[in-house]
């Protein structure tokens, strides 16, 4: 598709969003995997349709405001990069464009406060889980908040889990195999920090030295994929000065976390800290990745046969293009058999803050996700996101199912016990 973008008023990231632009066909072929196209039923809803909106956009021929609503219901879950031909760099179009229009809006006072609640609370552990303890005890007057209000209090649990400080270094079990640091995460130390310590076990178990850096922060992922560009820079910058250099790999156990810290190169183009952004980014692998291309060293055993369902979530399989490295170390524990799930490649609607900001599409895409799981016939789901297992708990059980959500580092765990 030819352009007419003025490149030089876009700063640094305007030569991918042109170049996403150019390389769109108009094929079609984003179209069938696109969740809110399949939903709303809109052109204009469908990676296509954005395309050509953005474009219209950067190019001057259309207002902002006409376009927002269309660009805000995007999930930014990059189903349409997997189905695409051409090679179509969605993310780092929408990401951009994002950032690009988050300096022209002109937001609602609701949206104002919205988005300084995520961005004031969520990226900070000890800040968020004050405001989760703060949004239980509001939690039963839920449907009398405004609509954003009430989607963030509805995807809190019932209780907060207890929290226990972490170390500074994991040591491995028997002879050291690799030296890896640990991406903690902010809202999973807060509502699930079990991942993390099962996470230790398993990699200390598999020879894993593991280095937990203290002054380490949220990755910016949250801010990044809002388009608050700013915010994103101080808090990656942040990681870059405190994980150590001589590690082999940067873990992370939440898809989201992993993806954006592997576009820290995009964040930091044109900056001083590019070269730096760009070599951390390329130590950044998830977690089964890592213990996939090591290798296991014994199988674990669950100890009762158990069904499971494993959910891609979007910003493993289509951002970071992992989709085989977690089902292999599922298939390798004994008692344990994969199912597949019906429409695997679609968002289940959790999306970063996407469920908070779009609760409406966000339930029905969850709802429908669930519905795919149930009629598996599991007896559990497993996932690789911490904001996947939140919003799977939520669907499942607004459809009457009490199914448990496991991240896969809490199942390699059990199985590991099992054999104790």
């Amino acid at each position: 598709m030819k352009h007419n973008i003025p490149l030089e008023r876009l700063g640094p990231t305007g030569e991918e969003m042109a170049l996403a632009v150019e390389k769109c066909v108009h094929c079609g072929f984003c179209l069938p995997t696109c969740p809110t196209y399949n939903v709303l039923e809109e052109e204009m809803d469908s990676p296509r349709g954005r395309i050509i909106l953005m474009k219209s956009i950067l190019e001057g021929n259309l207002e902002l405001e006409q376009v927002l609503p269309f660009i805000d219901q995007c999930l930014g879950c990059q189903a349409c990069v997997t189905a695409c031909p051409s090679g179509v760099e969605y993310g780092n179009l929408i990401v951009s464009f994002r950032a690009y229009a988050h300096e022209r809006r002109d937001l609602k006072a609701i949206e104002r406060f919205v988005t300084w609640l995520i961005l004031e609370t969520l990226p900070y552990s000890s800040r968020f889980r004050w405001a989760a303890h703060a949004g239980l005890t509001l939690k039963p007057l839920n449907g009398r908040f405004p609509r954003d209000f009430d989607a963030m209090l509805s995807l809190l649990p019932e209780k907060l889990p207890s929290m226990k400080p972490m170390p500074g270094i994991y040591h491995p079990k028997g002879k050291r195999r690799a030296r890896v640091a640990l991406l903690t995460g902010c809202v999973q130390q807060v509502l699930a920090p079990q991942i993390n310590w099962a996470t230790l076990r398993v990699l200390a178990r598999n020879g894993v030295e593991v280095v937990i850096p203290e002054n380490q922060g949220c990755c910016g992922a949250l801010a990044l994929h809002m388009g608050v560009t700013s915010k994103a820079r101080r808090l990656a910058s942040k990681n870059l000065s405190v994980f150590p250099d001589n590690v082999e790999a940067v873990i992370t156990t939440a898809a989201g976390c992993g993806s954006g810290m592997q576009e820290y190169p995009l964040l930091f183009k044109g900056t001083n800290q590019e070269e730096a952004a760009t070599e951390f980014a390329a130590k950044v692998q998830d977690v089964s990745v890592f213990l996939d291309q090591l290798g296991l060293i014994e199988s674990g055993s669950l100890p009762l046969p158990q069904t499971i369902a494993y959910h891609d979530a979007c910003h493993l399989a289509h951002a970071q293009r992992v989709t085989l490295e977690p089902r292999r170390l599922l298939r390798n524990v004994t008692n344990l058999t994969l199912v597949p799930i019906a429409e695997e490649e679609f968002c289940c609607g959790s999306a970063g803050t996407y469920n908070i900001e779009q609760p409406e599409i966000a339930s029905q895409l969850g709802e429908r996700k669930a519905q795919h799981i149930i009629n598996t016939g599991a007896t559990g789901v497993v996932s690789g996101n911490i904001g996947c297992i939140v919003q799977l708990r939520k669907s499942l059980n607004s459809l009457g199912s009490n199914l448990p959500v496991w991240h896969i580092m809490e199942i390699l765990d059990r199985a590991y016990q099992g054999l104790d």
